[in-house]
């Protein structure tokens, strides 16, 4: 039997009340999306967080999460209303439903484990849709969404890892608040610390000062120390605080105006080198 016979067999009656159904569904659907950001947002506001960026990230993954739960509750409604208007008595398939669900509760056990630990990641705000994070130490990448179950994350190779939230037992957010660039280079034993610490701060404040620049790198990279003596180098420590997901690019900046700036000023960046002794025998 052709699909088109089937449909012609079923009631006017009961297509109207399916489309009547599944239109409601779809309004609902609207709506809940909107009435939640609205409601997410006034909530949000009324704490308080550190910058504009941490509000919007906040408020971001909280409504992507209610927003699939209760689109989910919506559809669900809509499939057992329409197999009511097929008068089928969904009330076993509920109870049915309910015995299984009991069922795989006791084979379960990890993804109930999944969904308490996505609520504690949502309660306690460990992170957000949008920041970089390092999920045990192993793989890292931008958050592009959190669910109950799992998180997801995205790294610079395009790779998407889908980590499910209760294998998560450290979680380190690269972006939260602000971020830190923290740079080791070598210099020559032949330099002149003092003048290697000038040239090193006069570049970092030209930085901070620069107005592509300012509002990125929230202090001016600075020498912190003479950290260690290599193998071949002098290894010095820079610093800079940077607004969250910067301290990248002000890496990057910094690092080229110090080797512009360092072969402006004759100072040696020196590489391993070995020294090889011949056998004249």
């Amino acid at each position: 039997m052709k699909i088109q016979e089937l449909i012609d067999k079923i009631p006017l009656e009961q297509v109207i009340g399916i489309a009547v159904i599944f239109l409601v569904a779809f309004i609902a659907q609207y709506f809940s999306k909107r009435i939640i950001r609205r409601v997410v947002q006034q909530s949000v506001r009324g704490s308080k967080f550190a910058t504009k960026r941490d509000e919007m990230l906040r408020e971001d993954t909280l409504i992507s999460i209610l927003y699939t739960t209760i689109r989910v509750g919506i559809w669900l409604a809509a499939i057992l209303l329409s197999l009511g208007i097929f008068d089928i008595n969904i009330g076993p398939l509920i109870a049915g439903a309910g015995i299984i669900g009991v069922a795989l509760g006791f084979g379960a056990q990890t993804m109930v484990k999944d969904f308490l630990a996505g609520l504690f990641i949502l309660a306690e705000n460990q992170y957000r849709v949008g920041d970089v994070v390092q999920i045990n130490q192993e793989v890292s990448g931008a958050v592009e969404r959190i669910t109950l179950r799992m998180t997801v994350l995205r790294n610079l190779e395009g790779m998407v890892h889908y980590i499910p939230n209760g294998t998560i037992n450290i979680a380190t957010n690269l972006t939260m608040d602000y971020a830190n660039v923290e740079l080791n280079i070598g210099v020559g034993y032949s330099s002149d610390i003092d003048h290697v610490e000038t040239v090193i701060n006069r570049v970092g404040v030209a930085l901070f000062k620069d107005p592509e620049w300012k509002e990125i790198a929230l202090e001016a990279p600075h020498m912190l120390r003479l950290d260690a003596f290599g193998d071949s180098a002098l290894t010095i420590k820079i610093l800079c605080k940077t607004a969250p997901s910067q301290q990248w690019a002000v890496k990057g900046e910094l690092l080229r105006r110090l080797k512009k700036e360092f072969d402006k000023e004759k100072i040696e960046i020196p590489f391993p080198q070995m020294v090889v002794h011949k056998n004249q025998t």
